[in-house]
């Protein structure tokens, strides 16, 4: 990113200096000191913030991002001085934190992949065939995963506890071993 006097100046398109002079869209081909001399400075935009976990805006004009870290846990909402803020029943009005957001995505994904092997079901109750031991052995994986995501989430105290869950293993090869622990679902049939 470059900047001229705080304005954003961009790469391939052309720009007038506080003078009114007109700088080409070529403008990068200039040499380093062409383009401090113009009053041109260079902007390193750092890493941006994972949107995950923080609130992210920017880049800001030293290239920087600003981040607020978002909430793990519920939060009840309230007004500027404090007062609970109530849906029209008088129930008070809750952010969901992170915590509860992947837990509704757990389940969901939960019922996602049981859903793939309900017609076994739907034939049984319809016949009475015999439920294959492979479907029944993976919807039973897929159970156990699920509680045991829920339990990973749930245990969760701190952000980085939270984040370590999307955290793919590796072996001492930088390999992965495995899936992150928020994604641990067993393989389909």
């Amino acid at each position: 990113m470059w900047k001229y006097n705080d304005k954003t100046i961009r790469e391939n398109k052309g720009w007038t200096d506080d003078n009114g002079v007109q700088h080409p869209r070529n403008w990068m081909v200039w040499s380093a000191d062409e383009k401090a001399a113009r009053g041109l400075t260079e902007i390193t935009i750092q890493s941006k913030p994972d949107d995950l976990f923080y609130w992210v805006t920017g880049p800001n004009n030293d290239g920087s991002w600003t981040s607020t870290e978002r909430a793990i846990e519920d939060v009840n909402e309230v007004d500027s001085n404090g007062n609970a803020l109530l849906d029209e029943d008088g129930n008070q009005l809750v952010a969901l934190g992170l915590k509860s957001q992947y837990i509704s995505r757990t389940k969901s994904t939960q019922g996602s992949l049981l859903f793939q092997t309900d017609w076994a079901y739907i034939r049984k109750a319809d016949d009475g065939t015999v439920i294959p031991t492979a479907i029944q052995n993976y919807r039973n994986a897929v159970r156990i995963a699920a509680t045991a995501i829920e339990k990973d989430i749930t245990d969760c105290s701190t952000m980085d506890e939270f984040k370590a869950l999307f955290v793919i293993p590796v072996d001492s090869n930088n390999i992965p071993t495995g899936n992150a622990p928020i994604y641990d679902w067993p393989k389909g049939l």
